[in-house]
C-alpha cells in the first residue's frame, strides 16, 4: 500500500501516526509540510477528500490563528485557505492519504480507518496500546 503523510516531526500526533504507518510495513512518502508546504489545489483536495471545510483543518493552538481573524465566524473559507498559504503552521496535521482515504489524524489512530488492520498492537509514545 502506497500512503503519503503530511508530517510535522515536532508533533507527538504526527510522529505516532507515521510510526503507525510503519508498524504496519507501510514506508509511507513524508512531507513536512512546513517546509514544503501544499498548493491551494493540492490543500484543498485534502480537504475535500477528508470531508472537511477549511476550518475544520485550521490549527489555532500555537498559531496565528486568532491574530490574523480567523477566529471570527465571518472569516470566509478562502480567508482561511489564503492564510494556511501564508502560514502552513495554519494547516492542522497529519493528513495522512492511502488508496483507502484521506484523513486527518487527530488522533493518531485515525489512521487506522484507511489502511489494512494491524497484524500486532502498537504501542504511542505515550504508552497507550491501540489496534488490539
Amino acid at each position: 500500500m502506497h500512503a503519503t503523510i503530511y508530517h510535522n516531526p515536532a508533533c507527538g500526533t504526527s510522529r505516532n501516526t507515521l510510526a503507525i504507518l510503519r508498524h504496519a510495513g507501510i514506508e509511507p512518502t513524508v512531507i513536512e509540510y512546513l517546509k514544503n508546504p501544499p498548493d491551494r489545489a493540492t490543500l484543498l483536495r485534502l480537504f475535500a477528500d477528508a470531508g472537511l471545510a477549511p476550518r475544520e483543518a485550521a490549527r489555532q493552538k500555537g498559531t496565528p490563528f486568532e491574530e490574523l481573524g480567523l477566529g471570527d465566524p465571518t472569516a470566509s473559507d478562502e480567508a482561511i485557505v489564503d492564510a494556511m498559504l501564508v502560514h502552513p503552521i495554519l494547516i492542522n496535521r497529519p493528513f495522512v492519504v492511502t488508496e483507502l482515504g484521506t484523513r486527518l489524524c487527530r488522533p493518531s489512530e485515525v489512521v487506522l480507518e484507511i489502511i489494512p488492520p494491524l497484524a500486532t498492537p502498537f504501542t504511542k509514545e505515550d504508552g497507550e496500546v491501540i489496534g488490539v
